[in-house]
């Protein structure tokens, strides 16, 4: 990435091309940190104060995060999402792993495994609208309508692309590893945990991260499947801040900030795992 915008930057004598650079930057502000900016400005105001939204608040006014707490109850929709995310991760990594192991290593010996890997990544392409109304009365069906359920539907919609990343890694992984496991005495099963597995630790943390992210921020499929409100979620709980006739904006946008820093700073911290499991597990 960083390679990118250097040749990007640079011309064909390898100076520096400042107006191009200057231009990357400022759109870099504008569209990364103008909403953030935006979004802590308004969480910090007065109701009063509302007029000018760009504008940086007179007084600040920090009554609104802990307004936004129990308004949202805050503990409670947590522990939910946090229960969620946690539960979704381990069993994500433990069994989507294993899933994409056996179908990377038997595809060019097996159609069927070939035909089921093309199935999976052919549900990516499957938008989440069109699956809504058949998930809403399977979920009822099988009382899948709560936090547990809703939590083993995330390990298997997260499947398709898992299965994507960690075949393309596992391919560069050689086959003759799994033969001297073999030899030595050890299952196929005990290969893949004792051998294979401890080797796709940056794949692990790829798969991890974006999981952390796409399952703490999603909204959709929670609003059709938790109508009780000691299951729902923090992202539901915005909710609470939209009345018949009036928003309140500044209570809206600090329970926002809540919401985001768990990922914010997940994202900081682990982005480069991001970026470099994606492009490895797509490049066979």
């Amino acid at each position: 990435m960083g390679t990118d915008i250097k040749k990007l930057t640079r011309n064909r004598h390898g100076e520096v091309n400042w107006t191009v650079t200057i231009i990357l930057i400022l759109i870099a502000v504008f569209v990364i940190l103008g909403p953030l900016y935006l979004t802590i400005v308004i969480a910090l105001k007065d109701p009063s104060e509302m007029g000018n939204l760009i504008a940086w608040p007179k007084n600040i006014r920090w009554e609104n995060f802990s307004e936004a707490w129990e308004m949202t109850n805050f503990p409670i929709k947590f522990r939910n999402t946090l229960f969620i995310t946690v539960v979704n991760l381990i069993f994500t990594i433990l069994t989507n792993s294993l899933a994409a192991y056996a179908i990377s290593r038997n595809r060019e010996r097996s159609k069927f495994f070939n035909i089921l890997y093309y199935y999976f990544i052919s549900a990516m392409f499957i938008p989440f609208n069109v699956l809504m109304l058949p998930l809403v009365k399977q979920a009822d069906m099988f009382n899948l309508d709560n936090v547990i359920g809703i939590t083993f539907l995330y390990i298997i919609f997260g499947l398709p692309m898992n299965v994507f990343l960690y075949c393309g890694f596992i391919k560069k992984i050689p086959e003759s590893l799994d033969e001297a496991a073999k030899i030595d005495g050890a299952s196929p099963f005990k290969v893949f945990y004792y051998v294979i597995f401890p080797m796709l630790k940056p794949m692990h943390a790829t798969v991890a991260i974006l999981s952390f992210i796409w399952t703490w921020n999603d909204f959709l499929m929670p609003l059709i499947l938790l109508s009780d409100e000691s299951q729902q979620t923090l992202q539901l709980s915005q909710y609470v801040f939209q009345g018949q006739f009036s928003t309140q904006y500044n209570l809206a946008f600090a329970s926002y900030l809540l919401v985001l820093i768990p990922v914010l700073i997940i994202y900081v911290l682990f982005q480069k795992w991001i970026i470099a499991g994606v492009t490895e597990g797509a490049i066979k």
